[in-house]
């Protein structure tokens, strides 16, 4: 009810694009822009899409010529319940992810990975240190799983990279600590977004979030991003942001970036569903999963 009211409450366009493209999607809003009715989306893919489309490119631009694809029915109406995602999305009650940490051996193991999520979201390459913009990244097992040290340790294991990432826990505390619901856990799937556009910067879900898997934009990213892909959008300063477990190719069917580039050796599926993958490696493997006993839930699974 918050994302309706706000949404009924601002005329913007670019608001609505936004909402899409960070992947609010079942606003079911009717706004107007310059006097055009933008009816509810109903095909999240399209939706995306063009949205993103306005974002970057048709700013000004009449929104007719995007080609929102909508239900003819809810025009006109206050709010509709029929958004729902394309009709090749991947859908799971909780998503999660194994990795399996022992078919990584070096940097160039991971790279990668974390360049196939960076350069498809706008990750931007910052110069300075203490501004980096991180959604996934390498680390060593002690910093990964601090509670799980122990004084002496195999050699490999002590130095073998571990890739981090937002959890998207089924308890998530960030959500809680958000004065603005910017972020949120998606209850259809256990994802946990950000909302871009509500996001003020006060940086709560950083603090609140023990995994450290959030980043904040102190300086304006997009001078920093190497090659802009305009098919999702790009943020501004004062914005926090994080891993969103590519939600905008689970919509369209597609697996996560990192998921598609690690050529196995990430495995991702529903948590809940006895027969996915992540299950089948979880059965089958011993895992483990950072800071557990917190009780956020992690939904991230190591193979060790």
């Amino acid at each position: 009810s918050g994302y309706m009211g706000i949404l009924s409450a601002v005329n913007e366009a670019t608001f609505l694009a936004g909402y899409l493209s960070a992947g609010m999607t079942e606003t079911g809003i009717v706004c107007t822009y310059g006097g055009i009715k933008i009816p509810p989306v109903v095909e999240f893919s399209v939706g995306f899409e063009h949205g993103v489309m306005y974002y970057n490119e048709q700013k000004g631009t009449d929104v007719k010529v995007l080609g929102w694809k909508t239900d003819p029915a809810a025009e006109g109406a206050e709010s509709q319940e029929t958004t729902q995602a394309g009709p090749e999305a991947l859908k799971a009650r909780q998503w999660a992810m194994v990795i399996d940490t022992r078919e990584f051996h070096s940097l160039q193991d991971v790279k990668p990975l974390i360049e196939a999520c960076h350069n498809i979201h706008n990750v931007p390459n910052l110069p300075i240190r203490r501004h980096e913009i991180k959604w996934i990244w390498e680390t060593e097992y002690k910093h990964a799983f601090p509670m799980k040290g122990a004084r002496f340790m195999a050699e490999e294991l002590e130095h073998r990279p571990f890739l981090v990432l937002c959890n998207h826990c089924e308890n998530p505390p960030c959500c809680r600590a958000c004065p603005t619901q910017a972020t949120f856990k998606r209850e259809s799937d256990g994802i946990v977004l950000m909302d871009f556009h509500r996001c003020i910067g006060c940086r709560f879900c950083m603090a609140a979030c023990p995994f450290g898997a959030r980043s904040f934009n102190f300086r304006d990213p997009r001078p920093f991003i190497t090659e802009t892909n305009k098919k999702f959008p790009t943020r501004t300063k004062g914005v926090v942001e994080k891993c969103n477990f590519c939600a905008e190719r689970l919509a369209v069917g597609q697996q996560p970036a990192c998921v598609e580039a690690s050529e196995g050796k990430i495995t991702f599926g529903d948590l809940y569903d006895p027969e996915s993958p992540v299950r089948e490696r979880i059965k089958t493997n011993y895992t483990i999963r950072r800071k557990q006993s917190l009780g956020t839930e992690p939904s991230i699974y190591y193979i060790v």
